[in-house]
């Protein structure tokens, strides 16, 4: 193989894939990309088993060829390149790497060692603005587990109903967010498709504000995005995942509206004093004001007071600051709106005028 790319063009997809190849060298080869430099067209291919990353690159071939090169050895040259460089081997054990002056030669393995990628059985084919899926996945991945023992939290819920409705769903157990929008015609199949944190956290870098669609291919154990010739695919998820619609509250009547960046200031400020492990604030209401308060033993203490729009009893509930400021920070509308039952029954917090996301929050106790 013999090949010559500009500096910008590899640089550019070798940082697309650095959080996909493997940091742990649990298996040499997933610490390596797959460079294929074919007539019909060249690109970059990396996997960590979970996840599969396929994207095409600008080259120039003399030799066709497809070899495995170590992909964060060879971004750090590439990052101290300049210019154009060559990329040849004879063989599937050496690359040679030259810019000017510079010669490397690295070590690689043979492109037949590499993951075959994964086929699919399709089960379902849409096509999603990749705007729309940005925002929904930005306002519920922040209320995923993280390392939770029930595996199914650490991921989130596509639920395509029906009536063409997709619904992504994030929690982990103490919080929930649900994001909710008309995509259009689907096969008419309900269903639950459960993809980790991780491969959604990665999909995301690689969806844009632009109006650009993105299609959708899922499979029995695999779902595939391909969006500007990129194609990401990972595995799905199995298991169940908690019955989300049981947790939306549906009798919470003490309704609460507020302006949201005076809320987000106020819970920012008073947060300084609460525990650090916790971050609990206590919210004291009634038909005009909240006072939101923390104290801490070790340091001191704090309270805040911001004018509401309160229709309830007054009353006095406490919460994980950090948990109502996640779901407040995704929000756009000026106004948020607080629905409320008792202290220790879950909060759920909306966009005013919107009711298509939904944040469920569990209360603590004070």
């Amino acid at each position: 193989m013999k090949v010559t790319v500009e500096k910008d063009e590899l640089q550019k997809k070798l940082s697309d894939i650095q959080n996909i190849v493997e940091k742990k060298n649990t298996m040499p080869i997933l610490n390596h990309f797959l460079l294929a430099a074919e007539k019909e067209g060249a690109y970059i291919t990396a996997t960590d088993l979970e996840t599969a990353f396929k994207e095409p690159i600008k080259l120039n071939i003399a030799e066709e060829g497809r070899m495995c090169i170590p992909a964060r050895k060879l971004f750090e040259i590439v990052r101290e390149m300049d210019g154009e460089l060559i990329l040849e081997s004879a063989d599937s054990q050496w690359v040679k790497v030259k810019s000017g002056k510079s010669n490397f030669r690295m070590s690689c393995l043979s492109a037949e060692e590499f993951p075959v990628w994964p086929g699919l059985e399709t089960t379902e084919e849409m096509e999603i603005p990749s705007s729309l899926l940005l925002e929904m996945i930005d306002k519920s991945i922040y209320a995923a587990g993280e390392s939770d023992t029930r595996y199914v939290l650490n991921g989130l819920l596509f639920h395509i109903k029906p009536d063409g409705k997709l619904t992504v769903v994030g929690t982990d157990g103490h919080r929930l967010a649900l994001s909710e929008r008309s995509i259009g015609a689907t096969s008419g199949e309900e269903k639950k498709l459960i993809i980790s944190r991780k491969s959604v956290a990665e999909l995301r870098r690689f969806l844009s504000d632009e109006a650009k669609e993105l299609k959708v291919v899922v499979g029995k154990n695999h779902i595939l995005f391909k969006i500007d010739n990129i194609q990401f695919l990972t595995r799905l998820i199995e298991g169940t995942y908690p019955n989300y619609e049981q947790v939306i509250p549906t009798a919470n009547e003490k309704i609460l509206t507020v302006d949201k960046n005076l809320l987000i200031k106020s819970l920012r400020r008073v947060s300084i004093m609460s525990k650090e492990r916790s971050n609990a604030v206590k919210v004291d209401i009634d038909s005009s004001n909240m006072v939101i308060s923390a104290s801490n033993p070790d340091l001191g203490e704090a309270s805040d007071e911001i004018a509401v729009n309160y229709s309830g009893d007054a009353m006095t509930v406490a919460f994980n600051a950090r948990y109502v400021l996640d779901a407040l920070n995704v929000m756009a509308s000026e106004k948020v709106i607080l629905k409320l039952n008792e202290p220790l029954s879950p909060a759920m917090i909306m966009e005013e005028g919107g009711e298509d996301y939904k944040c469920v929050v569990m209360p603590m106790r004070l």
